[in-house]
């Protein structure tokens, strides 16, 4: 068969019945409880994913995001008591790296979505709320300009010494998927992030990690499975519909990552052992650093001072893998990852900042990743595309035998193992 070029794809022939009673709306009591959907080599098998160590191939390693979740939906009131509802979906100024918009304090700018704002003429809504310590707080956001669906909203609260990773933890709520339909609550608080979840930024939780405990961890640990972390804030973006009638038409979402030299050298070590991702985040990241690397072998910054002036410049573009197919067949992934790491010596770093806009599709070759645990996604979505790349024609097979089996889907739902056969070819007809 001919290979296939992604661009060409018509996301209606991605998609699956989904009735609304299947979408699970709340999370399990006990997070290893969900079911588990194992797929190895085109054979399934029904679990539960306290029984995930048992079905890992020998000498995995297991690679999951740490990011965790920030309150990034905001409830504010007009003058006239009318509500209003921003949506942080990025920061504008004075900062635009996450970690020091966070940080920032008495103001600060980002680009929100903005709910009920019809009514919102001029001037400023706001939020009252309480800060950690029991005493009165104000948060003031007026509207700067819009474009493209969002608006940039011009933040200030008292008192000013709050960093505004503070103001959005004490008058935030959780940003659940919008097919929730919900508000957020007290146990979402706890379920809506991961066990391991260390690094704010994501305004969506990688909820294939949901289903972990502590107890699991250390039972994987116990029988001597590795792990490592990488950071992908997960955006907004992750929800957009695909409207396009060709998945040419459609523009990827661009999310920052953060991957320490440690794992790098981990990744290294490992190969050609088996590396699992833990979701469609970490799966994105993994296979972003091999075209991050090849980015930097086939155009190498000439000096160490060139590459200190481009890192804020490294970047996936969404396309790159299916035009850079030919010269990237020459560039193992050992060398593009040791290129990653040749490059944090010359900036004198040890954390690789960067920033993906992969699409993972059906033609898709995968460099760095052998499996996969995900949760069971929308119909017509990027990340069932993803799906089908990794298991080529077999994913229809998967998503049936789940809806026949009374598995739950989305957010909350349950999970499943994804070991691709070695006949499902990434350029096989799908």
């Amino acid at each position: 068969m001919s290979p296939i070029d992604p661009r060409a794809l018509s996301i209606q022939d991605f998609t699956y019945p989904l009735p609304a009673g299947r979408i699970a709306p709340e999370p399990l009591p006990d997070r290893a409880a969900s079911r588990l959907l194992v797929s190895r080599e085109g054979q399934l098998s029904d679990q539960h994913f306290r029984d995930l160590p048992a079905e890992l191939p020998p000498g995995a390693l297991l690679v999951f995001n740490d990011t965790r979740v920030v309150r990034a939906r905001l409830l504010a009131r007009r003058p006239t008591g009318g509500r209003v509802e921003l949506f942080c979906l990025e920061p504008v100024a004075p900062h635009r790296s996450l970690e020091l918009a966070l940080q920032q304090t008495a103001a600060c700018t980002w680009r929100c979505l903005v709910g009920n704002g019809r009514r919102w003429k001029e001037g400023p809504v706001t939020v009252d709320f309480e800060t950690a310590d029991g005493q009165p707080a104000t948060l003031w956001a007026e509207r700067q300009a819009a474009e493209a669906g969002t608006a940039l909203i011009d933040f200030r609260w008292e008192p000013a010494a709050l960093p505004f990773a503070e103001v959005l933890r004490t008058s935030g709520h959780l940003p659940l998927p919008p097919y929730l339909d919900r508000p957020d609550t007290a146990t979402d608080a706890v379920r809506y992030q991961t066990v391991y979840a260390a690094a704010e930024g994501a305004v969506a939780a990688p909820t294939a990690g949901l289903h972990f405990t502590p107890e699991l961890l250390a039972e994987l640990q116990q029988r001597g499975f590795s792990s490592g972390h990488i950071t992908l804030h997960v955006g907004a973006g992750t929800f957009q519909p695909v409207k396009a009638d060709r998945m040419a038409d459609h523009p990827m979402h661009t999310e920052p990552i953060l991957v320490t030299a440690a794992l790098l050298r981990q990744l290294l070590a490992h190969r050609p052992r088996p590396v699992l991702a833990v979701g469609t985040t970490s799966l994105r990241t993994l296979e972003s650093l091999y075209w991050l690397g090849v980015g930097l072998l086939l155009v190498p910054p000439k000096t160490a001072e060139a590459a200190v002036a481009n890192r804020p410049e490294l970047l996936v573009t969404q396309w790159q893998p299916y035009d850079l197919a030919e010269p990237a067949a020459r560039i193992s992934p050992e060398a593009a990852l040791r290129a990653l790491l040749q490059h944090l010596e010359a900036t004198g770093t040890d954390t690789l900042q960067a920033s993906t806009r992969l699409l993972i599709a059906p033609g898709y070759r995968f460099r760095i990743v052998n499996g996969l645990i995900t949760n069971f996604h929308q119909p017509e979505s990027t990340l069932l595309l993803l799906v089908a790349a990794l298991l080529g024609p077999r994913w229809r097979a998967v998503y049936d035998h789940a809806l026949a089996h009374g598995y739950r889907f989305l957010s909350y739902g349950d999970s499943s193992l994804l070991m691709p056969a070695a006949t499902d070819a990434p350029d096989a007809e799908c």
